[in-house]
C-alpha cells in the first residue's frame, strides 16, 4: 500500500479521497489554487501545497505544477479525482515516467476509451451494441448529409473529444445538419482543442443508464450494476439512482455483461463507467466510457457496500480485488441529488458567493458529501457543485420520501442552490412512475 498520496483535485472529491486515505492509514498531500486557499477541507490533509492562481488553466490543469507538488510532497501516487486531469492520458504517462503511481487506468487504456470515436470502434470489437452512425470522424458537411440520409433523420452530431453536452447538436433535415455541423465543430475546437465530429442516429426520448465497473491489475473486471442518470438538463445530470426502476432484468444483465466485455477488451483496470442509452423498446446502445471515478459513485457504493475510492487506491497499489461477481448483489434503492450553487429560477445562473449558514440533513439512510461549510465562499472559477445528497432505503418509494425530507432539511443560506428544482422533480408524478427520459426536464417540467 502507498504511504503518501497527492490529490490532484479540489472540493468535494478531494475531501472524499482524503477520508478514504485516512481510513487506509495513508497520508495525503492536497493541492490548492489561490481561490481555494483557506478552504476548511485542506486542514484534513497532512500537507497542502499551492499550485497557482485561481484560473484552473494556471493551477489544477498545470501538469508541471502538479508533478512538482508531488515531488515536494514526497508521494508515491496521485489520485486525480474527477474532472481536471482525471482523463488526461498524457498526465497519466507523465506520472509513469516520473515513477509516480497514477490511481486510475493506464495511459494506453485511457486512450482506447477516451476518444469517443475510437471507443465506439472498441465497443464493436467487443460485440457491444452501438448506435447506428458514421464509421469515423465526419470530414465535411457533404459527408454528414450523406450519412444522415443513409441512417435516417433525426441525427445527433457529437464531438469525439467531448463531454458535458459540448459539441453536440441534433438535426432533423439537410439544412439544419449543415448549420449544426459547423456549430458543433467550432464548439468542439473551442472546448477541447479537437474539432472532430462523428454522427449517429438520434434516439428520441432515451434513458441514460450506466454501468459501474471495477477492475484490478490481475485481469479481473467486475460490474457493480447500473445507475439511471436520465434526469438531466442540457446533458448535465441532476439526479442519479440505482437500480434503474424501468430496466427489465434480462436487459440489466446483458448491459452489465457488455460493459465488462468492453473493459476487458480495452485491458482496463481501476474504477470506470460504461454509459449507454436505452430506447423505448429497452434496446441499449453504447455511448462512451468515463475512465475515472464518477460524481455519482456513492449511489453504487450504497447499493453494493463497496467503497470505490478505497478500491481504486488498492488496485493502483497492485492488490487483487477480493470480490466475486455473483456476490455483488444490489440491496435497496439509492438516489443522489447534485446540489449546485445555481439559481433554477434564472435559467440555472451560477451563484458563487459566501455561504452564511449551512445545515446538513441527517437521519437513517442519509449521506451528505460536501466540502462546503458555514462561512465558505463558493468561488466563481470552477464547477458549481457544493455537495451531493444521497439516500439509501429498502425500496424506491421509501428512498424518494427520504430524499424529499432530507432536501427540506438542508439549509444553504446566502446563495441560491438547485434544491427547489430537485424537490419539484421528486414530487412530480413522472418521476414517481419512472417515466423520466433525458429530455423530460426541458421538454415538460421547465417548459411549463
Amino acid at each position: 500500500m502507498f504511504k503518501r498520496i497527492l490529490i490532484a483535485n479540489r472540493g468535494e472529491i478531494a475531501l472524499r479521497v482524503i477520508r478514504a486515505c485516512r481510513e487506509l492509514g495513508v497520508e495525503t498531500v492536497a493541492i490548492f489554487s489561490e481561490a481555494d486557499r483557506g478552504a476548511p477541507y485542506l486542514e484534513l490533509a497532512d500537507e497542502a501545497i499551492c499550485v497557482g492562481p485561481a484560473k484552473s488553466a494556471d493551477s489544477y490543469l498545470r501538469i508541471d505544477r502538479v508533478i512538482s507538488a508531488a515531488e515536494i510532497g514526497n508521494v508515491q501516487a496521485i489520485h486525480p479525482g474527477y474532472g481536471f486531469l482525471s482523463e488526461n492520458s498524457h498526465f497519466a504517462e507523465v506520472c509513469r515516467s516520473c515513477d509516480i503511481g497514477f490511481i486510475g487506468p493506464t495511459p494506453e487504456a485511457m486512450e482506447r476509451v477516451g476518444d469517443k470515436n475510437s471507443a465506439r470502434a472498441l465497443a464493436r470489437e467487443a460485440g457491444v451494441p452501438t448506435v447506428p452512425g458514421s464509421d469515423g470522424i465526419i470530414a465535411s458537411e457533404q459527408e454528414a448529409v450523406r450519412v444522415a440520409r443513409e441512417i435516417g433523420f433525426p441525427v445527433l452530431l457529437k464531438a469525439t473529444a467531448g463531454g458535458g453536452g459540448k459539441g453536440m447538436r441534433v438535426a432533423a433535415n439537410d439544412l439544419a445538419l449543415a448549420s449544426a455541423w459547423q456549430q458543433a465543430s467550432a464548439e468542439a475546437q473551442a472546448a477541447f482543442g479537437n474539432p472532430g465530429i462523428y454522427l449517429e442516429k438520434y434516439i428520441e426520448r432515451p434513458r441514460h443508464v450506466e454501468i459501474q465497473i471495477l477492475g484490478d491489475q490481475h485481469g479481473n473486471v467486475f460490474h457493480l450494476w447500473e445507475r439511471d442518470c436520465s434526469t438531466q438538463r442540457r446533458h448535465q445530470k441532476l439526479i442519479e439512482e440505482s437500480p434503474s426502476a424501468r430496466l427489465p432484468q434480462a436487459t440489466r444483465r446483458k448491459m452489465a455483461e457488455a460493459a465488462v466485455r468492453l473493459a476487458k477488451t480495452a485491458t482496463y483496470f481501476s474504477a470506470g463507467t460504461v454509459e449507454f442509452i436505452v430506447d423505448q423498446e429497452d434496446n441499449f446502445y453504447f455511448i462512451e466510457v468515463n475512465a475515472r471515478i464518477q460524481v455519482e459513485h456513492p449511489v453504487s457504493e450504497l447499493v453494493t457496500g463497496i467503497d470505490l475510492v478505497k478500491a481504486q487506491i488498492r488496485v493502483a497499489a497492485g492488490e487483487k480485488l477480493d470480490l466475486e461477481q455473483e456476490r455483488i448483489v444490489p440491496r435497496g434503492h439509492a438516489i443522489e441529488c447534485r446540489i449546485n450553487a445555481e439559481d433554477p429560477a434564472a435559467t440555472f445562473r451560477p451563484c458563487p458567493g459566501r455561504i452564511e449558514r449551512i445545515i446538513a440533513p441527517g437521519g437513517f439512510g442519509v449521506r451528505w458529501d460536501s466540502h462546503a461549510t458555514t462561512g465558505y465562499t463558493v468561488p466563481p472559477h470552477y464547477d458549481s457543485l457544493i455537495g451531493k445528497l444521497i439516500v439509501h432505503q429498502p425500496t424506491r418509494k421509501e428512498a424518494i420520501a427520504t430524499m424529499i425530507r432530507a432536501l427540506k432539511e438542508l439549509r444553504v443560506e446566502g446563495i441560491k442552490t438547485t434544491v427547489p428544482i430537485h424537490l419539484e422533480i421528486l414530487q412530480n408524478s413522472a418521476f414517481h412512475d419512472a417515466r423520466i427520459d433525458t429530455t423530460y426536464i426541458e421538454r415538460v417540467l421547465l417548459a411549463t
